[in-house]
């Protein structure tokens, strides 16, 4: 009788764990692959997709003098203002200017231009490909090397009239884009 329930217990133990392991599989979640884009909004060989998150908020602008050609206006770009989920909608951080994305763990990576396409549309604010101008802190975003915005929608300069008699406006535009953070391979 004591060697038939310890063969029961083993027994229930092993299907439990081939359970366990069965659905963890299943819940690991979706795969992330490096989005199509062309060649120049490519991050350098040698690095790897690490992280992808979705953006949510407003690209804010400002009717500002235009430089060098004054008593002309013009709609100026100031910064964006979005919070960042990660791809079951939970909560990654934020994303302001700089442009930098600061994670919930506090950690963060300033951003820098590297190259702009307008693969988007013109009801779009362009795809770009960043390189980490600085980073802060020690968590998600300390070792990203390289960012791209793609999949963008909306976040245009505003279609309205910008002049001297609604200088100094801010309008804030909303847009969505997701977000593909790369870290060098190990």
């Amino acid at each position: 009788m004591y060697r038939l329930r310890m063969r029961l217990s083993l027994v229930r133990s092993c299907v439990l764990l081939a359970a366990f392991l069965a659905v963890g599989g299943c819940v690991s979640g979706p795969t992330m692959t490096p989005p199509d884009v062309p060649a120049k909004l490519r991050p350098p060989s040698g690095e790897v997709l690490f992280l992808e998150a979705r953006a949510s908020g407003v690209q804010i602008y400002e009717c500002a003098l235009k430089p060098g050609q004054p008593p002309t206006y013009e709609w100026t770009f100031r910064g964006p203002e979005a919070a960042l989920v990660d791809l079951y909608g939970r909560s990654l951080g934020k994303h302001y200017a700089g442009p930098t994305w600061e994670s919930n763990d506090g950690s963060s990576v300033v951003g820098e231009v590297k190259a702009s396409d307008t693969t988007s549309g013109a009801n779009a604010i362009p795809w770009l490909l960043l390189t980490r101008k600085a980073t802060a802190g020690s968590g998600t975003f300390t070792a990203t090397t390289s960012i791209q915005r793609v999949r963008t929608v909306g976040g245009i300069a505003p279609a309205e009239a910008c002049s001297a008699s609604n200088a100094a406006q801010l309008s804030r535009v909303p847009y969505t884009a997701t977000y593909y953070f790369y870290r060098a391979a190990r």
